[in-house]
């Protein structure tokens, strides 16, 4: 006979309904832990919120100018600004600049070894004949680099540039692009793009201003500049703006500049007259050290001043344009230091009496790049000693008994020793101004080299330890 099938017992009602009390409890426990879980990240979420809301936002630089500069219009440029929300949604952060035709363009640029696609794009264009009798413009975006993004990096650079190229009717070779900000991700050029039809729409010969403001990044002001003298046969107006804060350090800063001018020069002129400027000006400044892989400088000339071409560099015309030039771009690099991130002293170095000019560049540099020296500076601290420390690691020919160091017209030290003039509390006082020289003479010859840098402070720590949020 077969063997009966096992068969489960039948359940009571009463087992029925434990157990459905057993399996509700199990739900509600679920779900109260759910709801915890749910309450919890929304209350993280709600600090957060209010946390980013009440982040307080950089304070405006305690040696910004009083105000940006009423700049004269050049014939020839006209500049626009919108908002792509390029990092952050409702902020102005592109601009477009477009000029006419007949323009000459000139630029200088990072050597970084990881130089941005936009600079490569930049230099690559500079490096042929330029067809000067077609129109040209200037794209900037910030709050993205676009550096170390491999060949995403150029195809965006091609979108950006191919898009205003299309829109204003000029070769994609006359359209220079930057940009700045975060290294390393995408940048979004759809975003770009989606905004060119409203930034050729607003062109403006007097938007210089806004332009400047949108391409900021941990700047706390615009940075403008403009010189205006008579040429031969009519006035001529050099104006410029820019960008940087921090990252600053030759060759060049992190910083985009862009000067314009009415001039009528030819592009291999307007590049001699660059290029023999920078080591005095955006060569000469350092707030960090550290150099960026999106420095670029674009000078353009219209050629629409009334007055003569300047051909003849020895003439007086072209020395006054390098003069007015040279204060343009000297205004622009001390105002980036004067926005050093954190930044509450100007400071100027003054090296003389160098074995030569590279020597004297090398212990300029060694004292505004110290970490010790800076921070010195910022705690007001007269320690005239970190300024000797630089001056020995700097790799400079340099002999202790020949030396001698100043502060503002205090001579410190001299002749292998302290001063006998030296008063502490003098120099302490000195220290406590938001501007200050310090000088040193190597007693060993006539190079020489003056440089500019800011003191180092914590604040300088606050804005970089969080820059990427």
């Amino acid at each position: 006979m077969a063997k009966a099938l096992d068969k489960k017992p039948k359940l009571s009602d009463a087992d029925k309904l434990k157990s459905l009390e057993k399996k509700l409890k199990k739900l509600k426990s679920a779900f109260k832990e759910a709801a915890a879980s749910v309450e919890s990240r929304v209350e993280k979420g709600a600090e957060a919120a209010v946390a980013a809301a009440t982040k307080p936002k950089n304070p405006v630089s305690p040696l910004a100018p009083a105000g940006f500069p009423d700049l004269p219009v050049v014939a020839g440029v006209e500049f626009a600004s919108a908002a792509a929300g390029v990092k952050y949604k409702g902020r102005t952060d592109v601009m477009l600049v477009r000029l006419a035709p007949g323009t000459a363009i000139a630029g200088a640029f990072t050597r970084s070894s990881t130089r941005a696609a936009c600079v490569l794009d930049c230099q690559a264009k500079l490096a042929g004949k330029q067809d000067d009798q077609q129109g040209a413009a200037i794209i900037v975006n910030s709050g993205n680099a676009n550096a170390f993004t491999g060949r995403n990096g150029q195809e965006a650079v091609d979108k950006v540039t191919g898009g205003v190229a299309a829109a204003l009717g000029i070769p994609r070779e006359r359209v220079f692009s930057s940009s700045t900000g975060v290294i390393g991700e995408p940048l979004p050029a759809e975003r770009i793009t989606a905004v060119i039809g409203e930034l050729t729409a607003a062109l403006d010969a007097g938007g210089a201003a806004a332009a400047a403001r949108a391409i900021m990044t941990t700047d706390t002001f615009p940075k403008g500049a403009a010189v205006s003298f008579q040429g031969d046969g009519g006035t001529i107006n050099v104006v410029g703006i820019a960008k940087g804060s921090g990252m600053i350090a030759p060759d060049m800063a992190t910083m985009l500049v862009y000067i314009f001018t009415d001039a009528q020069i030819a592009p291999a002129v307007l590049q001699k007259m660059l290029s023999a400027r920078m080591d005095r000006t955006f060569n000469a400044i350092t707030v960090d050290s550290d150099t960026s892989t999106s420095d670029a400088l674009i000078l353009a000339a219209t050629g629409k001043s009334p007055a003569a071409p300047l051909a003849d560099l020895r003439s007086a015309p072209a020395r006054a344009f390098g003069r007015a030039l040279d204060q343009v771009m000297l205004d622009l690099a001390q105002q980036v230091v004067k926005d050093g991130e954190g930044a509450t002293k100007f400071v100027e170095v003054r090296v003389t009496g160098a074995a030569d000019d590279a020597d004297a560049h090398r212990v300029a540099m060694a004292i505004a790049n110290s970490p010790l020296v800076k921070t010195a500076i910022a705690g007001e601290d007269a320690n005239w000693g970190r300024v000797v420390m630089a001056v020995g690691k700097s790799g400079a020919q340099a002999d202790r008994d020949r030396l001698t160091i100043r502060f503002g017209d205090m001579v410190l030290a001299e002749n292998g020793w302290r001063a006998p003039s030296y008063d502490e509390a003098a120099a302490s006082a000195y220290m406590k101004r938001d501007s200050l020289v310090l000088g040193v003479d190597l007693g060993l010859g006539r190079g020489k080299r003056t440089v500019w840098t800011c003191d180092l402070t914590h604040r300088y720590i606050d804005i970089n330890a969080d820059y990427r949020s």
